[in-house]
Parts: C-alpha cells; structure tokens; sequence
C-alpha cells in the first residue's frame, strides 16, 4: 500500500506535463507493410532460433479457468 505522501507525490507527478509528455513515444516513424511481408519478416525471425524439445512434464490443467 501506499502511504498518503506517496500518493500525493504521485498525484502531483501525473499533473507535472513536462514528465508526462517524456513518457509519449514521440518521433516514431509508423511503418505501414502488407501482411504477407510481415509473415515473410516472422519466417526470417525464426531462423534464428532452434527448435524447441518438447517437454516429458505433463502440466496439471485440472485447476484452468477461463
């Protein structure tokens, strides 16, 4: 929990917009690209990493919830 000096410290930060505008991700470029050559980029990707071994551990799903 927070003591109520923090929250005000807090509250007094969100108000401060120099800071808040320091957290805006700024002066990124969107780069707009078809689907197909994002999947083409995602295949590229995965060259890098190996195949993954499949676990012997049987994993109890008996308590999932959705």
């Amino acid at each position: 929990m927070l003591s109520e000096q923090e929250k005000k410290e807090m509250l007094q930060d969100a108000r401060n917009t120099a800071r808040r505008d320091s957290f805006r991700a700024t002066g990124l470029k969107v780069i707009r690209i078809s689907f197909d050559e994002y999947i083409k980029a995602l295949d590229e990707l995965q060259c890098i990493f190996s195949a993954f071994k499949p676990s012997a551990y049987i994993a109890p799903t008996s308590l999932n919830k959705l």
